[in-house]
């Protein structure tokens, strides 16, 4: 009889053999294959179902030119991706990221990771994720609009409200979503909630712009409390100042914690007083500003430019929040904050910590919680929003808050009774992975050979 472990590393290995190249989805996945081997011990139906390696498969993946015309009159072409990972629980649910980086290796590893969150939330929603190598950054609005709509008209083949529902992601804002919308009603020639994180006028959800950052320190919350523990005079330190993180800095500053750092890609501030949100915003979400440009508001700040040497996980604080983006924060770091005597971390980014940096925070005792359940809530509220849009209501800021709270809460306790069930008490990516993908294996299981 094949153990749990023979079956999870052959199928691994066939993985590698077949994408090889492909080193950010085979970082997900080995992260997640790791935590399943008493899965298949316990459940041995799931090996002779071959479950595992038709997960790991996407549906179906869309790779596409997207042609486009600048201000100058040039044509453009960028690449789109769609991965439809899993379809078991529900519609494909997942963003779309606009960013030099994006290829099909990074889309895949964000979808399968997806699969995961999605089925974590209790909500009807299964794995995907999109995007482009097209860069928002410089662009007018009129050549980003362009752009979204040369996008839109691919990508409307293949998605719909009960089929695949995108949001945004990395690049994909509010402006992005209402050019996307724009073009999908007008080619589809009807109003459906097709997409999430559209604005308010047009069927968005409150709280929507909230709750990734929110849904982090939420879940942050429940850690704490699990060993008596809450946010009162502890400082953290939160990599970005994007969307997620100027809202998880907003929620910990409410909750009674001070936060001292934050980042872009040019480098990150530190300010002692704290960080000031409406600073923040101001020159993020309104002026696009580098965050260098926060001094001239708050002289009494420091900035440190990126570099080879210089990194906010060197900054002294309780609790780290990486909002920025996957693989930011390595072993090296991990040490860092270690020395600096933080307690917990809980990822608001994608896969932010690398497994050894992960590793680090185990093996020293630091309460850590995963992308896959700790950022959930931005997916959680998209959820949500598609529930409105198919019930043409609009619930309130509060109603939204109060869900968010109770399904991060939720996604924290079934992720600590996973764990204590497989004998990994205390390790929430091992009770994440698990309580993730029990769900979307019962369904596959009673689905058939699909």
């Amino acid at each position: 009889m094949t153990s749990g472990k023979q079956y999870v590393d052959s199928v691994f290995e066939k993985v590698k053999a077949q994408n090889g190249h492909e080193a950010e989805f085979l970082q997900a996945v080995e992260e997640v294959f790791d935590s399943l081997v008493p899965v298949f011990d316990k459940y041995p139906k799931y090996i002779e179902e071959n479950l595992l390696e038709r997960l790991v498969e996407p549906e179906r993946i869309v790779s596409f030119r997207v042609p486009w015309v600048d201000d100058k009159g040039q044509v453009q072409v960028n690449r789109g991706f769609r991965v439809q990972f899993s379809s078991a629980i529900g519609p494909y649910k997942g963003g779309l990221r606009f960013h030099p980086s994006v290829n099909q290796s990074i889309i895949k590893f964000l979808g399968f990771e997806q699969i995961f969150k999605n089925s974590l939330t209790g909500l009807p929603i299964g794995g995907g994720k999109g995007g482009s190598n097209f860069d928002p950054k410089g662009k007018s609005d009129n050549e980003i609009m362009r752009f979204c709509q040369s996008f839109m008209t691919e990508l409307s083949k293949h998605i719909g409200a009960d089929t695949d529902v995108p949001a945004g992601d990395i690049g994909v804002g509010g402006r992005e979503i209402g050019y996307l919308y724009g073009q999908y009603k007008r080619l589809r020639n009807e109003y459906t909630g097709v997409l999430t994180g559209k604005g308010l006028t047009y069927g968005g959800s409150l709280t929507r712009t909230e709750a990734t950052g929110y849904g982090v320190v939420y879940f942050a919350e429940q850690m704490l409390k699990s060993k008596g523990e809450d946010f009162n005079g502890k400082t953290a330190i939160v990599s970005g100042s994007g969307n997620v993180a100027i809202y998880a800095i907003q929620k910990l500053h409410s909750l009674g914690a001070k936060v001292v750092a934050c980042s872009d890609s040019s480098g990150y501030i530190y300010d002692e007083e704290g960080i000031n949100v409406d600073t923040l915003k101001q020159l993020k979400e309104v002026e696009r500003a580098r965050i260098v440009q926060y001094l001239e508001h708050h002289p009494n700040a420091h900035f440190t430019p990126a570099g080879p040497d210089s990194s906010i996980w060197t900054v002294k604080a309780d609790l780290a929040f990486p909002c920025a983006t996957q693989n930011e924060l390595n072993d090296a770091d991990a040490r860092a904050l270690v020395g600096n005597g933080v307690i917990a971390v809980a990822e608001g980014a994608n896969m932010p910590s690398t497994l050894e940096a992960i590793e680090v925070f185990h093996a020293s005792g630091v309460l850590f919680g995963p992308a896959k359940a700790a950022n959930a809530g931005g997916v959680a509220v998209s959820a949500l929003e598609m529930s409105q849009n198919s019930q043409r209501l609009a619930w309130s800021f509060e109603e939204v808050d109060a869900k968010l709270y109770d399904i991060m809460k939720g996604i924290y306790e079934n992720a600590a009774a996973a764990a204590k069930e497989f004998d990994a008490e205390g390790n929430l990516v091992v009770g994440a992975n698990i309580a993730g993908f029990l769900k979307v294996a019962e369904a596959m299981s009673a689905q058939g050979i699909v």
